[in-house]
């Protein structure tokens, strides 16, 4: 159960009240990400992430805002990804008009000074310079650019050493005011709190805070023609590799069957690539695959690391996975895959900041939540001719794409396997 209230502002309160537990999660969900971005300002919804915990008036350093929370022995986070940006606290109950003192104080209040910018400039550049030193972390960007060239999707979050070196604070103070607005945000509470007492609290600290303007939406992604391939020639252990294939937005009501797909496919350590490549051919060490939704758009991937002198051999063994799951999936393995995915929501509503991330993150994307019953009972509906649909209609080896990481050679004739 969770209850709504809308403040005159436009802000959205959400709660969902755990009478059982001891803490209280508050997460602040802005509906702004890198999609939003053009790419002169590439990377400024995460660098501005980073530098609302850089002081404000009352919290004059990032030691005091971190020391706030970290004092009373809670949790202090955020994070940005490609549709939403999140500040994040878990603290016992009693501390909860502390954490939203805090997170509203630096949402509010930041200061962003000169100096500091230039400082957290140069830490974000070292994080993309660190993303492009993880062969996991590259292939994982290479096979985003090649499901969406040329648009915000595929490219990193973080952007680019070139973009993040050329966004000056008035740009900063800009893409701030035009985005982070009352009616682009959900406050997500979950814990021991009763819905009223978190909707006076919060209403009390976003007082002054106003929409002033119409945000900007993003761009919506149009399929076009791209490459197939993308090879990354790197001096390392292992070629990593992964294959891509268009999938499913958000809010399609067929994601429930692709998901389950998945599970089948490459979630665990029961799934059909885990038993074949890792436990009977021994290819891989690390092997899965996943299924991600976005408002307009998804993608189904897989991920292998294993021995460059395998590459192909793996890659093969993928292929008839993928094939083979294009087949109707025995009854008793469409039955275990729903318990994995029923079980594992289950044992995250245990904890309230993953309660909080539920009920926000679907109110500031879709502006509807489903409750943990309304999934499960979609999830229990799903047939195997369902997936068998999804996966003669999203599996199509035209579809496929490669990205590898590795000491591989670009001319390794690789795309010729691309076939289902």
């Amino acid at each position: 159960m969770f209850h709504k209230t809308t403040l005159d502002n436009g802000l959205r309160i959400v709660t969902t009240t755990m009478p059982h537990t001891r803490s209280a999660s508050f997460c602040f969900f802005i509906g702004v990400g890198s999609r939003y971005e053009n790419e002169a300002v590439a990377g400024v919804s995460h660098f501005i992430e980073h530098l609302l915990f850089k002081g404000t008036t009352k919290r004059p350093t990032s030691g005091d805002i971190c020391a706030a929370i970290e004092g009373v022995g809670g949790i202090l986070n955020a994070g940005t990804n490609k549709e939403l940006t999140l500040y994040w606290t878990k603290t016992a109950k009693i501390h909860f008009p502390l954490s939203l003192d805090v997170i509203t104080d630096i949402l509010l209040n930041s200061k962003f000074e000169p100096a500091e910018i230039e400082r957290e400039r140069q830490v974000v550049i070292e994080e993309i310079n660190m993303s492009k030193d993880s062969p996991a972390s590259m292939v994982s960007l290479l096979i985003d650019e090649l499901l969406w060239p040329g648009h915000p999707l595929g490219r990193d979050t973080a952007g680019t050493k070139e973009s993040m070196s050329g966004i000056s604070r008035e740009a900063i103070l800009e893409y701030l005011q035009t985005h982070y607005l009352p009616d682009n945000a959900v406050v997500a509470v979950a814990g021991n709190i009763k819905h009223q007492e978190a909707v006076d609290l919060v209403s009390e600290a976003t007082a002054g805070w106003k929409t002033r303007q119409a945000r900007p939406a993003f761009q919506p992604y149009r399929p076009q023609p791209n490459p197939r391939l993308r090879i990354e020639n790197k001096d390392t252990e292992q070629a990593h590799l992964c294959l891509g294939l268009p999938g499913l937005s958000m809010v399609d009501p067929r994601r429930f069957a692709l998901d389950l797909l998945n599970v089948v496919l490459g979630e665990g350590m029961s799934s059909r690539l885990f038993i074949e490549i890792r436990d009977k051919m021994g290819l891989a060490y690390n092997i899965y695959s996943s299924s991600d939704h976005f408002l307009d758009s998804g993608c189904l991937t897989v991920y292998a690391g294993v021995d460059p002198k395998k590459l192909t051999v793996t890659l093969k063994a993928i292929m008839e996975q993928l094939s083979r799951i294009k087949e109707l999936i025995p009854e008793e393995e469409l039955s275990r895959a729903k318990e994995l995915a029923k079980g594992r929501l289950l044992l995250r509503m245990e904890d309230t900041r993953d309660v909080a991330g539920w009920t926000g993150g679907q109110e500031i994307l879709t502006g509807r939540i489903l409750s943990v019953d309304q999934v499960t009972k979609k999830i229990d509906a799903v047939t195997a001719k369902d997936i068998k649909k999804i996966a003669g209609e999203l599996l199509v080896g035209e579809q496929l794409r490669l990205a590898v990481v590795g000491p591989v050679k670009k001319e390794e004739p690789l795309e010729e396997l691309l076939k289902l």
